[in-house]
């Protein structure tokens, strides 16, 4: 890319004096050299204290450690500590609830059963296990929602629309701080 068509300035902003593309996308080198994108640096959440943290690795963590959590968002953008709100997977709540004999099988009830909330708090502290001090969730809600690809709060392919999101669970998020 030599830069962007009658643009100066936003080739200005994109492509440094060296030359380097810069994308706005943050990765990791893993030990064997590969390369992954993990996160897309306006997502950056940046705490109170001033530390940088990528919400899709946090979310991501949480995701594969708590098997009935479908949706995971994380909060902590200027604020002491990071939450996060949670939707369960329809289908894993379902199931849960068919193998420990309860009667509820709906998602938006099942976010209220304090078995779902012990086994979805066992699922962030096994997170938490792994992620950096500053990088653990030290509350979160379980949402009464199930959010579907191409909602108002999720892209078609499945992104959080984070603004939306914080917007509508304003409450529940203060909630979390107070």
């Amino acid at each position: 890319m030599r830069g962007y068509r009658k643009d100066p300035q936003k080739t200005s902003e994109a492509i440094d004096s060296d030359g380097w593309l810069h994308t706005g996308d943050i990765g990791s080198i893993d030990a064997d050299g590969y390369l992954s994108i993990i996160d897309r640096k306006k997502e950056l959440i940046i705490n109170a204290a001033g530390k940088n943290m990528s919400p899709t690795n946090i979310e991501n963590a949480v995701a594969a450690n708590c098997p009935l959590a479908g949706v995971v968002a994380v909060i902590g953008d200027a604020r002491p500590y990071n939450t996060a709100l949670i939707c369960l997977d329809p289908e894993a709540a379902a199931a849960y609830a068919d193998r420990n004999g309860l009667e509820v099988r709906s998602a938006d009830v099942l976010a209220a059963d304090e078995a779902i909330r012990q086994a979805v708090a066992a699922g962030i502290d096994a997170a938490n296990a792994k992620l950096s001090r500053v990088e653990q969730i030290k509350k979160f809600t379980i949402l009464p929602d199930v959010w579907e690809p191409g909602c108002e709060y999720l892209t078609p392919t499945n992104k959080l629309k984070r603004k939306p999101i914080t917007e509508r669970y304003r409450d529940v998020i203060e909630k979390m701080y107070s």
